[in-house]
């Protein structure tokens, strides 16, 4: 029978982790898209044959965009609308980390591990992104707990569901294939450690089922290969980013912490109920995912190692600072210690500086509005730099076509004047087109902009404030819009 005592703090527990999902999670949900939300408009509004995803075949290769074309059936087109699945698709995610926690670690670790995720900005993002990760969070938390529930009772409806959930993941997204190394290794281990009663009829049996189901995507995958260079955005990454993607920071300061409040509270060193197959579970959800990207990277010489690419390995830091505290804290101060968790989260990690906190530090949206303010006359050119590393040539050209995927930000949030598109870097081939356009256009113009990506923004404003016909004419921002800058020119 619960206590008074107990009724309490699980009620702050609830109420505490009802505030972290309303701050974290809803409350940027109304905020500016970023460039790959704005992508996800365009495949969503253009289908996935349109020409112009040729350039980008990978961006469209996935069974997400669905749900925002049925939110914006329901709800219609706004950020809010885009973003609402991702938001209930991390609130059952983390259900299921909870559940996991409580059946691998303790049952009162679930709390621990909840606040865990929640410390986590990256999992935390994934609430308020219009993209395919927090669905391919959803789809893998689901696939390990039917793993988990099979690999214990044996039963032929967990392991079809997991089959099911298994085979599904790869379509959510071509890049999430490591975790069929983390499915083969734990299955492996309880088979050939007997630490299952299941026998190898059922487990091939499975195996074969999602084989059969990842067969598309995989084909896909491999016949990206040959141009996955066209699509690269990080150079090769150093070790240091591997240990940043780890947490190994985080994990040994929370862990050092836990150990100096245990000796000052006198805490004996917990022994836990945790089995070697929990372990290797955990360990291989934190473990693997980050370094095959990281491999892969070295050894192809294409790097992948971007840090939304390894959003679905963010439980398993979560459960492995959870597995390192348990051999510290006492079973009875689980509760109390994930309250204290989520506390700090909410305290730290609310981005108390903003009324209303941005999912991405990019507002498109109020830079277009400024633009518009600024510019009432539908002449008035605009250069208009693509956020979309494969806007370069040959593939781009002076009169690329503005109705596209590579330019879907200006369809997102449109403004006025003569849009003249430009690549998403400098080439020579290009800024010989910049100096014939300086020459018959802009410096024949009123005034002009530059409208984009700040990298990209600062680079054309400084090329073109040195071109002799425009050397007498003056710069400036018109506002702060995080990476994202308008600058505009006039005599």
């Amino acid at each position: 029978m619960a206590t008074p005592r107990s009724s309490k703090l699980q009620l702050a527990l609830i109420a505490t982790l009802a505030l972290c999902a309303i701050r974290l999670w809803l409350m940027p949900l109304p905020s500016s898209f970023w460039v790959d939300e704005m992508g996800t408009a365009f495949v969503v509004h253009h289908g996935k044959a349109d020409p112009t995803l040729r350039v980008a075949p990978q961006v469209a290769d996935s069974i997400y965009y669905a749900l925002p074309a049925l939110a914006e059936k329901i709800f219609g087109f706004n950020e809010i609308s885009f973003r609402i699945f991702s938001v209930l698709a991390i609130a059952v995610s983390l259900f299921l980390i909870a559940r996991i926690a409580a059946r691998l670690i303790h049952p009162d670790a679930a709390w621990f591990v909840a606040f865990g995720c929640l410390a986590l900005r990256n999992f935390d993002y994934e609430a308020a992104d219009a993209r395919p990760y927090a669905i391919g969070t959803l789809v893998l938390c689901l696939a390990l707990w039917f793993l988990i529930r099979w690999m214990d009772s044996a039963r032929w409806i967990d392991g079809l569901a997991f089959a099911a959930s298994g085979a599904l993941l790869w379509s959510v997204h071509l890049i999430f294939w490591p975790f069929y190394i983390l499915f083969a290794v734990y299955v492996g281990y309880r088979f050939f450690t007997s630490a299952t009663r299941l026998r190898w009829p059922a487990v091939a049996a499975v195996a074969v089922l999602i084989a059969a189901g990842v067969v598309p995507a995989a084909l896909r995958s491999l016949a990206l290969l040959h141009q996955a260079g066209a699509h690269v955005v990080v150079p090769k990454p150093r070790f240091q980013e591997l240990e940043n993607e780890l947490k190994i920071s985080l994990l040994t300061g929370i862990t050092t912490l836990a150990l100096l409040v245990g000796r000052y509270l006198r805490w004996e060193p917990q022994r836990g109920n945790l089995t070697a197959a929990a372990f290797v579970l955990i360990a291989g959800w934190w473990l693997l995912d980050p370094l095959a990207i990281y491999l892969f990277s070295i050894v192809s010489h294409e790097s992948v190692f971007v840090p939304r690419y390894m959003f679905l390995a963010e439980p398993g830091i979560a459960l492995m600072l959870a597995l390192l505290v348990s051999l510290i804290v006492p079973a009875q101060y689980w509760r109390c210690t994930g309250l204290a968790l989520g506390i700090g989260v909410l305290a730290f990690g609310g981005h108390w500086r903003y009324l209303w906190p941005p999912h991405h530090n990019s507002d498109w949206r109020a830079a277009a509005a400024a633009l518009r303010a600024w510019n009432q006359a539908p002449n008035v050119p605009v250069i208009c730099p693509s956020p979309f590393i494969e806007a370069r040539p040959p593939v781009w050209r002076p009169d690329y076509p503005l109705n596209s995927f590579l330019y879907s930000n200006l369809a997102v949030y449109p403004m006025t004047g003569k849009i003249y598109p430009f690549p998403f870097e400098s080439s020579s081939p290009v800024e010989r087109y910049a100096d014939e356009l300086a020459e018959s256009t802009l410096s024949r113009s009123p005034r002009f902009a530059i409208f984009g990506g700040d990298r990209a923004v600062d680079f054309w404003r400084d090329w073109l404030a040195r071109e002799p016909e425009l050397q007498k004419w003056h710069h400036r921002n018109l506002g702060l819009y995080g990476d994202v800058e308008v600058v505009v020119f006039e005599p």
